[in-house]
């Protein structure tokens, strides 16, 4: 058994192998999984086949060959999909090793599902993720705990 390099905890055959073998991905995190498990293994030909066809031109192997041989790819992990009819994306972080530096990389993903199966459309790619927002309860405001009393008089204490 090898362990699929996704982070799933599932075996590589019953995981992402059947999609790099050319099966469709039925939800968008399963083929996100699938082409970082590409990126792992260099199996570019799965990147480039699930790009939406508009474009698959633009996609340039020779860069996703140097990528492949300076890179050492550290983990995936998942933070957040939706998938709405035939429209789908992916938060996630991926974790990797170059020219001697961890680094981290946070992309929305957006995908479109085209004659059954997923495509990657595209996304938007920064060092990390936008800053989360803390609402700050007034004092004085309703408890949110549903008890009917002033924050301060109850979770606030």
């Amino acid at each position: 058994m090898t362990l699929c390099p996704c982070g799933s905890t599932s075996d590589l055959e019953e995981c992402c192998g059947p999609l790099l073998n050319g099966s469709a991905a039925h939800t968008p995190e399963a083929l996100m999984r699938s082409r970082y498990t590409a990126f792992v293994l260099g199996k570019l030909d799965h990147i480039e086949r699930t790009h939406v066809p508009e474009i698959r031109d633009d996609f340039n192997r020779a860069e996703a060959e140097r990528t492949f041989a300076s890179v050492e790819w550290r983990g995936l992990e998942i933070l957040h999909t939706s998938e709405q009819e035939d429209a789908g994306s992916v938060e996630f972080t991926i974790r990797f090793l170059h020219n001697g530096q961890e680094l981290t990389q946070y992309e929305t993903a957006r995908f479109r599902r085209v004659e059954g199966g997923w495509l990657y459309e595209g996304g938007k790619v920064s060092a990390k993720p936008p800053p989360r927002q803390v609402i700050k309860k007034g004092r004085n405001e309703p408890c949110s705990c549903g008890s009917g009393k002033k924050y301060k008089k109850c979770c606030g204490t």
